[in-house]
């Protein structure tokens, strides 16, 4: 029989989450045994899944506050162990669910909103955008993933604080399954997590067809992002190799196009939607960036010049059932560069900043747009 204290310090334990599944640690079989004596110092025993988890430290820093904190509880020690294989096993199970192993976690049955962002040309802000767009998202209360697709260019990890002072935060590997890295709420994997020590900074990935496929194909299979409401893709720019295999493997997911308000960029960026739509999947909006760059004296300059988002809008509605909105226009902004520099993106640490606001504007309004769900298994058994 366990001990008033004792059970206690087991509620207190519910509320420690694993910083990378999102789970209380109880649930997911990480507790190993709790010892509360008469003083009250406790003591409790916690399992991680591998030696040097890159979470240790702060799951035992949470749990020695949980148990802390717990009435009756004077004192508080942590022991720390590793999972045999047999109790990996068991932890992979209670991750993965009934579904077990499946092939591909987003298929056309599941109930996870898969929007790709993509863009004509480079150099339009595109990834600046999607991760501030996945942070706004989950700042509202949403599960969100963020699937780092632009292999060659990749810098989600930099925008996002995951990779600092040439080291990028790599994934933790649970047998067959790999755990993406959180970053303000947001789990995010990138092929710049899997370059070892190398810098980022000095590395450049050299790739042909296959093997971007498999990686695409490997992220969406092997990574568990677990129950996502939705998860973002950062394609690369143009109509290549990766725009067609995501089209391939996630054909029900919306499509939203970046451009900038130059026409030249605008005519570039309809071609990439047109490639999406080819593919089955639906273009669900326009977002402009750089709309124009605003003076103390309250003036604006549009150094890209105007109207390339409401031109992309206009072009990609034509023929369609129904319109192509343009969500919004992103002006130009030193803070909130300044803020993807420092790793931590504008709509959380300078959300009054009018680049910032209008991106929290614009993932309202993505949060709000609906979707089908005709003819998907809601996962639901009737009684």
């Amino acid at each position: 029989m366990s001990s008033p204290a004792e059970d206690a310090v087991w509620r207190a334990l519910d509320g420690v989450r694993d910083p990378e599944i999102l789970r209380p640690i109880t649930e997911l079989g990480m507790v190993q045994s709790v010892a509360v004596d008469a003083s009250g110092r406790a003591e409790v025993s916690i399992l991680l899944t591998i030696a040097g988890c890159p979470a240790a430290r702060r799951i035992e820093a949470d749990v020695f506050a949980a148990a802390s904190a717990a009435a009756g509880v004077t004192s508080a020690e942590v022991r720390v162990g590793v999972m045999t294989p047999e109790q990996r096993r068991a932890f992979t199970e209670r991750v993965r669910g009934a579904r077990g192993s499946r092939p591909q976690q987003f298929g056309p049955d599941s109930l996870t909103r898969v929007i790709a962002v993509t863009s004509g040309k480079g150099g339009v802000g595109k990834s600046s955008l999607t991760a501030g767009l996945a942070v706004a998202l989950a700042a509202r209360g949403l599960s969100v993933g963020l699937v780092d697709a632009d292999v060659f260019g990749f810098s989600i990890p930099g925008i996002l604080g995951l990779s600092r002072d040439g080291r990028t935060e790599q994934p933790t590997r649970v047998d067959d399954m790999i755990l993406p890295p959180v970053a303000h709420g947001v789990k995010v994997i990138s092929i710049g997590m899997f370059l070892g020590d190398a810098d980022p900074r000095s590395t450049a990935v050299s790739w042909r067809g296959p093997m971007l496929h498999r990686t695409i194909e490997q992220f969406l299979r092997d990574v568990w992002f677990g129950e996502l409401d939705v998860l973002l893709l950062d394609l690369p720019p143009g109509t290549g190799d990766i725009a067609i295999t995501v089209g391939q493997l996630l054909p029900q997911a919306e499509v939203l196009v970046v451009t900038t308000p130059q026409e030249a960029a605008a005519d570039v960026a309809v071609r990439s939607a047109l490639v999406a739509r080819q593919t089955g999947q639906r273009v669900a909006g326009v977002v402009e960036n750089m709309a124009g760059l605003a003076q103390p004296d309250g003036t604006v300059i549009d150094v890209f010049g105007s109207g390339g988002g409401e031109l992309v809008a206009a072009r990609l509605s034509e023929d369609q059932d129904r319109p192509v909105p343009l969500l919004g226009s992103v002006p130009l902004s030193p803070a909130f560069r300044e803020a993807g520099d420092r790793g931590t993106p504008a709509v959380l640490g300078s959300p009054g900043d009018p680049a910032a606001a209008e991106l929290l504007r614009i993932a309202e309004r993505v949060a709000g747009l609906g979707r089908g769900l005709a003819g998907r298994s809601l996962r639901v058994t009737p009684r």
